[in-house]
């Protein structure tokens, strides 16, 4: 283990330096939110309410590749999708929420780096090299996933919910909260999911996953991640894969990570 020169903490040492990790990265986070929070104007005008908008980079770039491959049916958000805000503090609550996401999207690459912090001591030094470069890589995913979950995922979300009938009688009043949840919510989950060769490398070193386990359901991931595509795009196969394929090249990804985790651990238990 990476002692360095000190002795063996006590439990409470240990919940005491966690405090400290945990308030810094709140403090953070709260830095962030500040600054969401008096950029109003550019948060909202510029990036939340963006996607619902036929000017939207994503919804531009679709409908000028749909009208040269003449398929119509990629021009999502034609036609800019009306918010109300049918609550008193509805704006106000939105804002709140809004910001306190930002903080954590502009502040995740500094709290991870403090939950390394944390858990780096308890690891071996070995363990220490095969581990370097964790931080930027797990920023870079979760950057890379929260683009992909706002510039590809949140404007067909908004397009497929937002125009979705099950009958012509009933009109559509989207809440302005409904709307915001939808776009946070997919944005910030995508860039969860995106960590998930970061999750595999971790679960394979503790031998909770194994290639092999992978490769036996990868079928039931492709379905999934599929269905999943299907259902937040526009009928049409190029939309589908658009979406669908960075989530199966990051599940192809996370199983050569887990081999080559399992043959390490195979030549360390060799050796």
């Amino acid at each position: 283990m990476n002692k360095d020169t000190n002795s063996e903490m006590s439990f409470l040492d240990h919940l005491e330096e966690l405090r400290w990790h945990i308030i810094r990265s709140l403090i953070a986070m709260f830095f962030f939110a500040t600054i969401a929070f008096l950029a109003k104007q550019i948060v909202f005008d510029n990036i939340i309410l963006a996607p619902r908008t036929p000017e939207f980079w994503t919804n531009r770039i679709l409908c000028r590749f749909g009208k040269s491959i003449n398929v119509t049916r990629l021009c999502i958000n034609s036609e800019p999708l009306d918010l109300k805000s049918i609550y008193m503090a509805g704006q106000f609550l939105a804002h709140i929420k809004i910001s306190i996401l930002a903080g954590l999207i502009l502040a995740f690459p500094y709290v991870f780096y403090e939950f390394w912090r944390f858990i780096k001591p308890a690891l071996y030094q070995n363990e220490m090299q095969h581990t370097r470069g964790a931080i930027f890589y797990t920023s870079l995913l979760f950057g890379c996933g929260v683009l992909f979950g706002y510039f590809i995922l949140s404007p067909m979300s908004v397009h497929f919910l937002g125009s979705y009938r099950i009958s012509e009688t009933v009109e559509n009043e989207i809440n302005l909260m409904s709307y915001v949840s939808t776009v946070a919510s997919v944005t910030l989950a995508t860039g969860v999911v995106f960590e998930l060769p970061v999750v595999v490398f971790f679960l394979s070193k503790i031998g909770l996953v194994t290639p092999a386990f992978m490769r036996k359901y990868r079928r039931h991931a492709l379905i999934i991640i599929l269905v999943l595509s299907a259902i937040i795009t526009p009928p049409d196969v190029f939309s589908q894969i658009l979406v669908s394929f960075p989530l199966i090249l990051l599940y192809e990804i996370s199983i050569s990570i887990s081999k080559r985790v399992q043959r390490r651990n195979e030549e360390k238990l060799a050796g």
